[in-house]
């Protein structure tokens, strides 16, 4: 148990190290956008003095390093300041569209991961059939798809032919349960076309590379069928992959919603941070960029720690 916890112990401190210097790019990334920040706010119409009011007002005029510092202090508390269009605590402002977010990510996890699972099982279970080669037909295409190719497709069929669903994915707080699964389904059912090809794809080649093991040959040798060989031998043993792949996909749920966000205009972090970078609304922009950072290495670090539980090999190194 001791080298499990050291083990996590040092993903935590590589998380939380990635994480300062993911900080540190995104906030003086911003700061070498082109153009004066005050500027932008103000207008080209703004006298030189009022200018130069809204840089100290802004704290413009301290040193980048100062003001970085000041901004992380704050962010580690959960204050990101001030929104330069609206005025509203930046904290407020990315709070319920955060929990959009998450909920569009969740919608999508629950449909995708099981069929993931199911058909990586079925067509490593299936290798070489005409199944096989269809689902990886059908994989690769919906890999090879942009997100807003797909959701465009989605809205063309679903939307617009049939009008089986909405094309805009709008959400209120009083909304039932039941009109808000129906409302945000073509947004999550673009995010689970392509985290399940990724998903299932990965199953597969854990399950196969599995079964060139001389104890799945053993099993084979004495009569168990093909169902049970995989199902009871091969997959405990695929699960720390599976884990890794499923973790990751999460990740990718949550910080690659940005442009299905967009299409479906679904009120999530994703859209404001898009509507921020048109306003030039920096204090939003890094605080956006900044969750789905610690978001992505969080999910990282909890497939970490999924490997490491699930195979004994990473839990007693040698």
């Amino acid at each position: 148990m001791g080298d499990v916890l050291k083990l996590v112990a040092k993903r935590l401190g590589l998380g939380l190290v990635t994480l300062l210097v993911v900080s540190i790019l995104i906030f003086f990334a911003v700061e070498l956008l082109p153009g004066d920040i005050a500027q932008a706010v103000l207008g080209q119409s703004a006298t030189e003095e009022t200018v130069q009011a809204m840089r100290e007002q802004l704290g413009l005029d301290r040193a980048a390093p100062i003001r970085y510092l000041d901004w992380l202090a704050g962010a580690v508390q959960g204050d990101f300041g001030v929104s330069l269009v609206s005025g509203e605590r930046v904290s407020e402002a990315i709070g319920g569209r955060f929990a959009n977010t998450l909920f569009l990510a969740a919608y999508a996890a629950v449909i995708a991961v099981p069929i993931a699972i199911i058909l990586g099982i079925a067509v490593a279970l299936f290798r070489n059939s005409i199944f096989d080669r269809v689902a990886n037909v059908l994989t690769l295409t919906s890999i090879s798809s942009p997100e807003f190719f797909l959701g465009y497709v989605l809205i063309l069929f679903f939307a617009v032919r049939s009008s089986m669903f909405p094309a805009i994915a709008s959400i209120s707080d009083g909304m039932s349960f039941g009109d808000l699964l129906y409302r945000s389904f073509l947004p999550a059912l673009t995010l689970v076309l392509v985290v399940v090809a990724h998903m299932m794809r990965m199953t597969r080649a854990a399950i196969i590379n599995l079964l060139a093991s001389p104890y799945i040959e053993m099993a084979r040798l004495k009569g168990a069928p093909p169902w049970k060989v995989i199902v009871h031998h091969a997959l405990p043993n695929a699960w720390a992959p599976i884990i890794n792949v499923v973790a990751l996909n999460l990740a990718y749920l949550i910080t690659g919603v940005v442009l299905v966000e967009v299409v479906f205009v679904y009120p999530g972090v994703g859209q404001l941070l898009v509507d921020a970078v048109s306003k030039r609304d920096f204090p939003i922009v890094q605080a956006c960029c900044l969750v789905f950072a610690a978001t992505f290495i969080l999910l990282n670090l909890a497939a970490d720690v999924g490997a490491i539980l699930t195979n004994p090999r990473l839990r007693h190194p040698k």
